[in-house]
């Protein structure tokens, strides 16, 4: 089951509240950034009422790189991309502060690839957070909304706390504290990423799924069995560990919370 099962039918404040558990429950137990910053990410676009997003770290050159998204099919993932290069994102990342587009058809003329891309998917607003660490911006997270949509100011001080949250979990996997090691985080984020593509290409093509529900089979597996998201992608790429152990735990996973 996703975060944003978890939030259906629920008010504001009780998304609230759901959100900020759900951060402080995945820091208690054993994870991974990307199964971090996956929750991170559904909460807040639902939070937020946005349908789609990911978050993007930088990577040791101040490239932005995809680490973790609402959905893993590849015109989601393209636009959000696309926002990295020219759009909400890269700005973001540059000016330290959030970026809000409540009609992107306010930017067809400064950001066309990103307005292009977004329209194209029927995207019509965005909101862009960053994740800093002090002065230094480590990455971004934005959202997307097929509405013409404005977050208030209380919404991004929330969304804002939720990145915030994120960071410290960052650094707290593995008590982090000197930037060289920082870095050396975020690139194990930015290595975890490519295990988990890898993991999900295999477990699509032997399962025929999705790759959202590929994604959400080797998360589910993960929790599941009290390990990190990265364990399962390594196990899975090697074939230490089978598809049909994965889906036989998702789908009873997905039965309980029925």
């Amino acid at each position: 089951m996703s975060d944003g099962d978890v939030m259906s039918g629920q008010s504001r404040e009780q998304k609230v509240s759901t959100a900020f558990v759900s951060m402080t429950d995945a820091l208690m137990s054993e994870y991974d950034v990307i199964d971090l910053l996956s929750t991170l990410l559904h909460s807040s676009a639902e939070v937020l009422g946005m349908e789609a997003g990911g978050i993007l770290l930088a990577d040791p050159t101040g490239d932005l790189e995809l680490v973790a998204s609402t959905s893993e099919e590849a015109e989601i993932v393209e636009t959000i991309i696309v926002a990295a290069g020219e759009g909400p994102c890269i700005e973001c990342f540059e000016t330290a502060a959030h970026v809000a587009i409540t009609d992107i058809d306010t930017v067809a003329d400064k950001w066309p690839k990103f307005h292009s891309s977004a329209k194209e998917q029927g995207f019509r607003s965005t909101f862009a957070v960053p994740m800093m660490l002090r002065d230094q911006v480590m990455g971004v997270m934005n959202l997307l909304s097929s509405q013409v949509h404005e977050v208030s100011e209380a919404d991004g001080r929330i969304a804002q706390a939720l990145a915030d949250l994120a960071v410290l979990g960052i650094l707290h996997e593995r008590n982090f504290r000197s930037p060289y090691l920082v870095d050396e985080q975020l690139h194990l984020a930015l290595d975890t990423r490519v295990l988990i593509e890898q993991a999900k290409g295999v477990l699509a093509q032997r399962e025929d799924l999705t790759m959202t529900e590929a994604f959400d089979a080797l998360r589910n597996y993960a929790h599941a069995e009290g390990t990190t998201l990265r364990r399962v992608a390594k196990e899975t790429v090697l074939r230490t560990l089978t598809t049909e152990a994965i889906m036989a735990a998702h789908t009873e996973t997905a039965s309980t919370h029925s």
